[in-house]
This record gives structure tokens, C-alpha cells and sequence, in this order.
């Protein structure tokens, strides 16, 4: 029997948390062993606890584990490092870093932060594998010390060397299209008594403060630079207009930048009524991520409260002249050693079917369908991650590729994916452009079941993240990745899970609220963005316009659900036993799709459909070939003479005869003579090599054979050859013939390549080509004709 706890709480509280506080005023065992997080505890009609109505603790929980609390010098100093990067009061020995809110963000500041203040060389992937304080220290302790080498301040310049995430930044923004594709706005609603000069005064310290804020880029010897200002002209933008007003402002707000012209940063105030106001601002992403935003309002707000903040060592220059000293350190090499490896040999093109044809050049215009995974899901993909020593960003990685791997049919799968890029401790505080894309190449095999793909998508992120520091930009120009306007290098889909630390701000009186925007800009032809909001999971497809429509995004989004469905049911189920199509598609598909019924003369032959034709239009041309030409009634009455020819010389019912003749009139005579005669055509092309020839004239087991010149014909042919270019051939009666064959009789006799074998005989009925030719697989030209090739012969249709 274990102990569970059911609780309520204003704001989402984690097992942690909750057990952290209880260790601090009750013995061990009387702390639970689980916690429940509900809305509301239920009661009976006489107002007691309906434990009935409680869920059960397996279903949606996490488990609470034994505070113990830190026991050695180096125990503390973790628990205190942990504590910092979990934003949690207590921390025990042997919690669990991701149980506890951690993830690949936090994982990747912890690091950086043990290697600053305990001068230990940790990875990331031994947060991964032992992810205790106390399974941690043991590890550390067995580490040497090591030197930790805080970022220099850059020697004053008229200009500095620019980032390498700046570098991509600003070769992106030369692209045709670009626009507001690199723009990050964000905006939020006001209300309470709003200080305007002290929120300008906010900005301005602000932009003070950062380097970036009053940073330009130019160009030097061909290459990029940067340029800091000592100070810049800002103001911020305000106007008065009504709700339904505001929104046209808002959208107007966002407009391109002039990398030449600092700032590259605008702030904006629209005032809807009596203390009601929207708040806009606007970055170029050259000086700022996603990270930086989260800096940007927080100080914002602290610098609007008249708080005086601590100075910054450096600055994101300095970083800029740190990050280039670095490509010449072994660091460097071990990483683009493995990047190469990585990306060597044939580089998969991505495949997704798509609505609309690529254009010659990517456009950037964009939109966005947002889902939710409910509850129940999300709970489902939570515990598979714990079950599998993974975490939420890698399940939902093996699921999207596995996804892609269904839509594409490949096995080799390429999607980028955003890290934030602040490797150093010195950078956790700065305004800038961090963030670099790592592309991380998977192989969904059908034969894999999820859970060992799962473990192989484990593998390579975390082989990805401790490889992080080498810029994207410098991968593709060492891969030499040839340049197409139309596509991004090395894939066009993104993975991103949003888990940014967004903290609630609370500014004096006022209140704070997200303001809604559309959506119309996508970088990537495919983009899924997540992130965890609550006891759900929000999810968004972010598709290109010129390339998906909307209903097929959708479409997508459902599919990915019933993935999920199946991967968090069953674990060890493979790839390929997944099915994706929703119940109406499959109808669709069955039903609709498959309803290829249709009517056609299906007792009627080929022969007596063209001799029906020849009857209603005797003088209209049937067939030309160069200067040649016959109408119906000449080529009806040449095939007949010339199955009659046939006939007399012993020709049976479904009896293979042969016909070696190049594209002529003589070869469509040959062809309907055989079918009037009875026999069963079987094309031989006088350009197949010798071997070939006999090859399908004895297994066909032709015993006459139709030859357009005598010469074509070889020596050892034991039986019968008429001569189609022979005037003797075509002595009889021009009238039609009494018919011999059905529609159940051998029309022709087609043989396949032979590229994995000899080739094989394939029989064709007359009721077969008759329902082609009526009903379906025709091309049509135009309102009247339609054009069936059968081998080496082209019929006009209409003929039937």
C-alpha cells in the first residue's frame, strides 16, 4: 500500500515541488508516494470526499520519490546549481532532473553552468544517463579539473566579425521574398494606468544597456561585419485608435528593416481607451532569438519598475570574437569531423507530396493549423519518454520523422531543428542571435519497432547536442550542397518544441495580456511546433501556401494523432504495422476510390467493334504514317484480305502468330488481320537483338509469323512467313469475315522487359483492351479523340 495525495493549486505545480515542501515539515514516511494535481475535489451530495470520483493514480501522476537531502560538499553545490536551473526551493539527492521540469534547454544551461563553477568537464549526455544529484556527483568526482576560460572583451573597432548565426541571418535576408520573414514581433494588451514617458525611458535604458539594440551591418572585403553605435535615434511609435482600427495598425506595424540603419528594433503604443492600450514591438533576428525575447520583456519590466539592473561583463560582440577564435580549437574539429561523418556519402532529398508544384524560387508566404493532443495523449507520450529513459522533445521527434518516413516512402529522413546556442555560462543574459539549426538525420525502417527507433532518435539527438556549437551555415559549405533557390539545403522541415522559459511579468498596475495576430510567413516548406501547456500538448503545422493547401495540413495533423494513438498503445509495434488513414479515408478509399464499375460492350470483339466503325464512317481517315494514308473502309477491306490470307494458310482460334514490323501502315493492317483471322498478335520490334527474337518467337510457340520485309526474318524460323509488304498477300475477298473469336479469346500476347529474367508472356483477352479502350486509361487530346497505345501500335479510339 502506498500513500497518494490529491490536491488542488492556483497554478501548475509538479510531484517535486509539492513533495520538496512536505519533506521540510514530515518524517519520510509519511510523505506520498504519489501526487494528483486536480481541479477541484469532488464530493458526495452530504459534502464529503468522493473517492470514488478521484482518478486513479496510475492514469495521469507523477510519482512522488524519498527526499534525502545532499550529504557531501559537491551534493550541495549541485543541489544548489539545480535549484537555480529548476527554480525550485528544495531539491533532494535523488530526484530525477527531467521528473522535475528539466528538459533539453535546461539540461544544456545546467551544463554549462557545472562547467563554470565546478570546473568539470560535464556533457550533456551524462545529465542524459544520470540524471540524480547523486548518481551526477559520483560521475564529476571522477572527472579531472579543468580550467574554465571566461569570454575576453573584444578590442575597440570601427566594426566587428559577425556571428556565424548572424552570418545565415543576413545571407537569408538577400533573399528574394524575404521580407518580413525575419522580422520578430511581438504584441500585448494593456490595461491599468500606463506611464508613457517612464515606459519610453524603460526602452531607451534598455537599448543602452544591449549592444545589440544599437547594432548595423555593412559589408567589408565582401564579407559581413557588424557595427556598434555609441547611441541611436529611438522614439516610440504612438497612435489612438478603436479596437477594430487597432488591428490594421498592428499588422502595419511590421515592416522590413535596413540592416545598414540601427536600430534594428522598434516599439509601438496604440491607446484603444481609458487605460486601455496595445503594446507592439519589432526585431530583425540577426540581433535577437527566441531566448532573447524572454530577456528583452523581463528587463523591460524590471527597468520599468525603476529597478537598477548589474552591468553586463560582455557583450554579444565579444561573443562574436570569441565564437570565430574557436574554429581553430580541437573543439571545433572533433565537431565538424562528426557533422561530415554524419552527412556522408548520398544526402536524401526530401520527398513530401505536395498540392502544388515547387516554384523556381521559394516563396516565404505561409499560414498555420494549430491542434491540441488532449489529455489523455499527452499524458501517453509523457510516460513512454519516462519509460524510456527519453524525454518529450525525442518521442515526439521519432513520431514526426516516422510520420514523414509514411508521407515520403523513405527510409532516410532529414529534419532541422533549433538549439538555443549559448554554450558559455558568460551568455545567459545577453540580447542576441544564438540560436543554431542542427540537422539531425534519422532512418524510420519499417522493420523497427517504435520503441527501438525511439531509442536510435535517443542516440542522435543526443549525439547532435553535444555537437551543437558548429554553425549549420559551415556544414553546408563544407558538404558543398549544390545551391537551389527553390529549396533550403539539407532539409525543408522543421521540429521545434517551444520551451523557452517564458516567465508571467506583472508590471505595477497593469495587466498584461497576449493580443492575437494572423499567421503568414513560413521559412520551410513543413514546420511542427509544440509545447507543453498544462496537461496538454498545443501542437501547430506551419506549412508554405505555394506548395499545401489547408485541407491537407489538416489531414496531416490527424494522421500524426492516429500515429500517436498507436505508438503510446503499443510501444514495440514497428513502423510499418502503423496505419495512419482515418475510418472516412478508408471508406473513401474502398468505397469511392475503388468503385471502378462501368459498362462497356464487354460481348462484343475487337474486330467486329472496328468493322462497326468501318460501316458508319467508311471515308474518314484511320490511320497515317508519313506520306501513307487509309481511310476505315481501305484499311477495313486490306485486313480482311489479308486474314483471309491467314485463314488459308491453317490460322486457329487464339493461336500466337508473330508480326516483325517496324511502326507502318502494314503494322496496323497486320495487327486487326490477325485479330479478324482469330489468332493472337504477338509484337516482335525488328531493333531487339538476335538472342530476344528467338527467345519470343519459340516461347511464344508462333508458327506464322508477319514480317514487313523478308529480309527482317531470321533463317532458322522452321515455320510459315507471309509478307506484309507482298501484293500476293492480299488477293482474297475484301469482305468481312466470319467471326471465329469471342471476347473471351486471346487478343495479344505481351512480354515483359526481362531485366530481373527471361521475359514472360502475358495473355490479353479481347474483353480486356475493349473495356480499356471504352472506359478508362486514355488520354485525351481533345473533344474528339482519344489515343490508346497496346505495344507498338496506336489505334485512334474512336475507332471502338
Amino acid at each position: 500500500k502506498q500513500l497518494c495525495a490529491y490536491f488542488t493549486a492556483e497554478v501548475e505545480l509538479s510531484a517535486g515541488e509539492v513533495r520538496s515542501s512536505l519533506s521540510q515539515e514530515l518524517p519520510g514516511y509519511m510523505v506520498p508516494s504519489y501526487f494528483v494535481q486536480v481541479e477541484r475535489i469532488p464530493l458526495t451530495p452530504n459534502g464529503k470526499v468522493d473517492r470514488r470520483a478521484l482518478p486513479a493514480p496510475e492514469g495521469s501522476v507523477q510519482t512522488g520519490t524519498e527526499y534525502v537531502a545532499p550529504r557531501t560538499m559537491l551534493e550541495a553545490q549541485l543541489a544548489h546549481i539545480w535549484k537555480d536551473v529548476l527554480e525550485l526551493s528544495v531539491v533532494g539527492v535523488k530526484d530525477n532532473f527531467f521528473d522535475l521540469g528539466g528538459h533539453s534547454l535546461r539540461a544544456t544551461n545546467l551544463v554549462a553552468i557545472i562547467q563554470k563553477e565546478l570546473q568539470k568537464n560535464v556533457q550533456l549526455r551524462d545529465v542524459f544517463q544520470h540524471p540524480t544529484i547523486e548518481q551526477l556527483a559520483q560521475v564529476i568526482e571522477a572527472m579531472e579539473q579543468t580550467a574554465y576560460a571566461s569570454i575576453s572583451v573584444a578590442a575597440e573597432s570601427d566594426y566587428y566579425p559577425v556571428s556565424s548565426a548572424q552570418k545565415r541571418m543576413y545571407l537569408l535576408q538577400q533573399f528574394s521574398g524575404a521580407g518580413l520573414s525575419y522580422n520578430m514581433p511581438g504584441v500585448m494588451k494593456l490595461e491599468g494606468p500606463l506611464d508613457r514617458a517612464r515606459m519610453e525611458e524603460a526602452f531607451r535604458r534598455l537599448i543602452a544597456r544591449h549592444e545589440t539594440l544599437r547594432t548595423s551591418f555593412d559589408t567589408v572585403n565582401g564579407e559581413p561585419v557588424q557595427r556598434v553605435h555609441p547611441d541611436v535615434r529611438f522614439s516610440v511609435e504612438f497612435m489612438q485608435a478603436g479596437e477594430e482600427e487597432a488591428a490594421g495598425l498592428v499588422q502595419r506595424f511590421v515592416r522590413p528593416f535596413d540592416l545598414a540603419q540601427a536600430p534594428l528594433f522598434r516599439a509601438g503604443l496604440i491607446e484603444t481607451g481609458q487605460d486601455r492600450h496595445i503594446l507592439m514591438f519589432d526585431m530583425h533576428h540577426i540581433i535577437s532569438d527566441g531566448t532573447s525575447m524572454g530577456v528583452l520583456v523581463q528587463e523591460f519590466v524590471r527597468l520599468y519598475g525603476r529597478e537598477e539592473l548589474p552591468p553586463l561583463p560582455i557583450q554579444y560582440k565579444d561573443y562574436a570574437v570569441w565564437q570565430q577564435g574557436q574554429k581553430q580549437s580541437e573543439r571545433h574539429r572533433r565537431q565538424e569531423n562528426y557533422w561530415l561523418d554524419v552527412f556522408s556519402g548520398d544526402l536524401p532529398v526530401p520527398d513530401l507530396p505536395t498540392d502544388y508544384a515547387r516554384p523556381a524560387v521559394r516563396s516565404f508566404s505561409g499560414s498555420v493549423y494549430e491542434f491540441v493532443l488532449d489529455r489523455g495523449r499527452s499524458e501517453g507520450l509523457r510516460r513512454l519518454a519516462a519509460q524510456s529513459g527519453t524525454t518529450l522533445y525525442m518521442v515526439l521527434l521519432a513520431a514526426y520523422t516516422a510520420l514523414l518516413g509514411k508521407y515520403s516512402g523513405q527510409e532516410d529522413i532529414v529534419v532541422g531543428t533549433p538549439i538555443a546556442g549559448r554554450p558559455h555560462a558568460d551568455l545567459g543574459g545577453l540580447i542576441g542571435m544564438f540560436v543554431n539549426t542542427l540537422a539531425i538525420r534519422n532512418y524510420p525502417a519499417g522493420d523497427k519497432t517504435f520503441l527501438d527507433y525511439l531509442q536510435d532518435a535517443r542516440e542522435k539527438a543526443l549525439q547532435a547536442y553535444e555537437n551543437q556549437d558548429y554553425a549549420f551555415e559551415e556544414l553546408v559549405e563544407k558538404l558543398d550542397v549544390p545551391r537551389d533557390m527553390s529549396r533550403n539545403p539539407l532539409f525543408d522541415t522543421l521540429f521545434v518544441l517551444q520551451n523557452t522559459e517564458q516567465k508571467v511579468q506583472r508590471i505595477d498596475g497593469l495587466h498584461l495580456a497576449p493580443y492575437p495576430q494572423e499567421h503568414t510567413v513560413s521559412k520551410f516548406d513543413l514546420t511542427l511546433h509544440a509545447s507543453e501547456e498544462g496537461e496538454t500538448i498545443g501542437c501547430g503545422f506551419e506549412y508554405a501556401t505555394a506548395l499545401f493547401k489547408r485541407e491537407t495540413v489538416e489531414r496531416m495533423a490527424e494522421h500524426l494523432i492516429r500515429l500517436i494513438d498507436a505508438i503510446v498503445a503499443d510501444p514495440q509495434t514497428t513502423l510499418s504495422a502503423i496505419r495512419i488513414a482515418t475510418p472516412q479515408e478508408k471508406a473513401q478509399i474502398v468505397g469511392q476510390f475503388n468503385a471502378t464499375a462501368a459498362e462497356y460492350p464487354r460481348e462484343q470483339s475487337i474486330g467486329a467493334l472496328f468493322e462497326a466503325r468501318a460501316e458508319r464512317s467508311p471515308e474518314q481517315t484511320a490511320v497515317v504514317c508519313e506520306d501513307a494514308k487509309l481511310t476505315y473502309r481501305e484499311l477495313n477491306e486490306r485486313a480482311n484480305r489479308l486474314a483471309r490470307t491467314l485463314r488459308a494458310a491453317g490460322v486457329e482460334r487464339d493461336e500466337p502468330i508473330a508480326i516483325l514490323a517496324e511502326r507502318s501502315v502494314e503494322m496496323v493492317v497486320g495487327v486487326l488481320a490477325i485479330l479478324k483471322a482469330g489468332g493472337a498478335y504477338v509484337t516482335v520490334d525488328p531493333d531487339y537483338p538476335e538472342e530476344r527474337i528467338r527467345y519470343l518467337l519459340d516461347d511464344s510457340g508462333a508458327k506464322l509469323l508477319l514480317a514487313q520485309r523478308r529480309e527482317l526474318v531470321r533463317a532458322d524460323f522452321a515455320g510459315t512467313v507471309v509478307d506484309l509488304s507482298d501484293a500476293g498477300s492480299y488477293q482474297e475477298d475484301g469482305s468481312n469475315l466470319e467471326p471465329v473469336s469471342g471476347p473471351e479469346d486471346l487478343a495479344y500476347m505481351i512480354y515483359t522487359s526481362g531485366t530481373t529474367g527471361k521475359p514472360k508472356g502475358v495473355m490479353v483477352e479481347h474483353r480486356n483492351v475493349v473495356r480499356l479502350v471504352k472506359n478508362t486509361n486514355y488520354v485525351q487530346l481533345d473533344e474528339t479523340t482519344r489515343i490508346l497505345q497496346t505495344g507498338a501500335v496506336v489505334f485512334d479510339a474512336s475507332t471502338f
